[in-house]
C-alpha cells in the first residue's frame, strides 16, 4: 500500500478530523421521543402505536395499500419471495421452500441481499446482466433470458444505490411472459419512475431501514402490497403462524420477523426528515459531478423520467484512464501510471486521510457462492463483456453521507484529481 501521507502528489492535504463516511445514520432528535414513550409505556415488543403510525405513514408515502414492518429488508424480502413463490406453486411441505426445483431471474448488480432468499426457498437464481443507462436490470437481457428460459415465472429486481430500473419496460416484459415481481426498492425509498414512487411497481416491494439507508430504524424493513389478504398473511408469517387458538397451534412455518415497536420508534422520527435527506444527498451528488467534470470519470447515470434518492454517488473511470488493477477473491492490487488511477487506488487514499468509500457491488454472478449459476445478457448466456462486470472494475462508491461538509467534499474531490496525476 503507498504511504499517501508522504506521497508528493498528496503533499498539503490534511486528514480528516473526524471520519468522513459513506453513508452513516443522521438523527434528529424526533427519534428519542418516540423510543423512550415506547419504554415508558411498556411497549417494546411487536405490537404498539409506533409500528402502527410508521406502517400508515410509509404505505401512504409510497403508494401500497397497506404495509408491513419486519425486522430487517431482508426479512421482509424473504416474505415476499416465499408468498410469490407459494403464489405460483401452492404451499409446500416444511422441510422444503416455496421455489424448489425452480429458476428465478434476479439483479446480477446487487446486494446479496436481494438474491439469498430465493435460495432460503430452494429456488435457484438465474442472474441478469445489468444495462449502463440506470446501472440496473436491462430490460432486454431479461426477454433474453426468457427465451432461454420460457418457465420460469418470477422475478427480483433491485433499485441500484438509489435510481430506479426501467420499470415500465420490465413490468412489460413480465407481464407478456405471465411472471410475478419482487421488488426490492430497500436502496430507493423515495425515488421516483415517471412521478411513481419505487415500490410501486412489484407485485410485492420491500424497502429497508437498516444503519446507512436514507432514512434509518438502525434495522428494520417494510413489505408492502396492494392485498389485505397478503398483508395478513405476511403479519402471520412474521410471528412465528400462530394459529387463532388457546394455545400456540402452528399449520405452516413460521419465522421471527416482525418489527420491534422500539425500532419503529426510531423510524417514526426520521419519516419526516426523508425529503430533506434526499435534498442533501442531491446536493452531494451534483456537487461531485461538478467537482470532477475535468477528470475522465462518469457518475452513475440519472434517466430520463427518474427522481432519484440520490442515497449514494458513484463514479467510473474511463478505460483509458485505468491504470492496471487486479482483483482476487479476496485482495486487489494496483500499479500506479502518471495520469492514469483506478478504483483500488482511489479507495486506499480516501482511507488514509479517514473518508470512507466502496467498490461498486461485486457483481452476483462473480460471487463465489453463485458462480455456477446461469447468467445471461441481451446476447445470451455469456459472460464476455457484461455490464455489470464493467462496473465492479472501473466504478466506485464514493463519500456519500448527508452531513459532510461543503467543505469536506472539495477536500474528497481534491484528493480524487490528485491520484490521477
Amino acid at each position: 500500500m503507498t504511504d499517501y501521507r508522504n506521497d508528493p502528489r498528496f503533499r498539503g492535504i490534511m486528514p480528516f478530523e473526524t471520519r468522513c463516511w459513506l453513508s452513516s445514520p443522521t438523527m434528529h432528535g424526533d427519534e428519542q421521543r418516540w423510543v423512550d414513550e415506547a419504554i415508558l409505556t411498556n411497549w417494546v415488543s411487536t405490537v404498539g402505536e409506533n409500528i402502527d403510525v410508521v406502517e400508515k405513514e410509509c404505505a401512504e408515502k409510497i403508494g401500497r395499500k397497506y404495509a408491513v414492518g419486519l425486522g430487517s429488508g431482508t426479512a421482509a424480502l424473504h416474505l415476499a419471495i416465499r408468498l410469490a413463490g407459494e403464489r405460483l406453486y401452492g404451499r409446500q411441505p416444511v422441510h422444503i421452500g416455496t421455489l424448489q426445483g425452480h429458476r428465478v431471474f434476479c439483479s446480477d448488480c446487487t446486494f446479496d441481499a436481494t438474491v439469498n432468499p430465493v435460495a432460503y426457498e430452494g429456488g435457484e437464481a438465474v442472474f441478469i446482466d445489468t444495462e449502463p443507462d440506470s446501472w440496473n436490470m436491462s430490460p432486454e437481457a431479461l426477454e433474453k433470458a426468457f427465451e432461454i428460459y420460457p418457465d420460469v415465472k418470477l422475478i427480483v429486481l433491485a433499485h441500484l444505490y438509489g435510481t430506479p430500473g426501467k420499470c415500465d419496460e420490465i413490468r412489460a416484459v413480465a407481464d407478456k411472459h405471465g411472471a410475478l415481481i419482487v421488488e426490492d426498492a430497500a436502496e430507493s425509498f423515495g425515488a421516483t419512475y415517471k412521478g411513481v414512487q419505487t415500490g410501486c411497481f412489484g407485485d410485492y416491494a420491500i424497502i429497508s431501514f437498516n444503519g446507512n439507508k436514507i432514512i434509518t430504524g438502525s434495522s428494520g424493513g417494510m413489505f408492502l402490497t396492494d392485498s389485505e389478504e397478503d398483508a395478513r398473511k405476511i403479519r402471520k408469517w412474521s410471528t412465528q403462524s400462530r394459529e387463532n387458538a388457546p394455545w400456540y397451534q402452528h399449520e405452516e412455518l413460521g419465522y421471527n420477523y416482525r418489527m420491534s415497536n422500539i425500532i419503529a420508534g426510531v423510524i417514526r422520527g426520521q419519516l419526516p426528515y426523508l425529503e430533506k435527506h434526499i435534498a442533501q444527498k442531491r446536493e452531494v451528488y451534483f456537487r461531485y459531478r461538478e467537482g470532477l467534470k475535468d477528470l475522465p470519470v462518469q457518475m452513475n447515470p440519472i434517466p430520463e423520467n427518474v427522481v432519484p434518492n440520490y442515497w449514494l454517488s458513484c463514479m467510473m473511470i474511463k478505460e483509458e484512464a485505468m491504470c492496471r488493477q487486479e482483483r482476487g477473491d479476496k485482495t486487489a492490487s494496483y500499479s500506479s501510471a502518471p495520469g492514469k488511477t483506478c478504483p483500488t487506488e482511489i479507495l486506499e487514499a480516501l482511507a488514509a486521510f479517514k473518508a470512507e468509500g466502496r467498490p461498486i457491488w461485486k457483481p452476483m454472478h462473480l460471487q463465489p457462492i453463485y458462480r455456477n449459476h446461469p447468467f445471461v445478457t441481451a446476447r445470451g448466456e455469456t459472460r464476455e463483456g457484461d455490464t455489470g462486470s464493467r462496473l465492479f472494475c472501473y466504478g466506485l462508491c464514493l463519500p456519500s453521507d448527508n452531513k459532510m461538509t461543503a467543505e469536506q467534499q472539495a477536500r474528497v474531490i481534491e484528493i480524487i484529481h490528485r491520484c490521477f496525476r
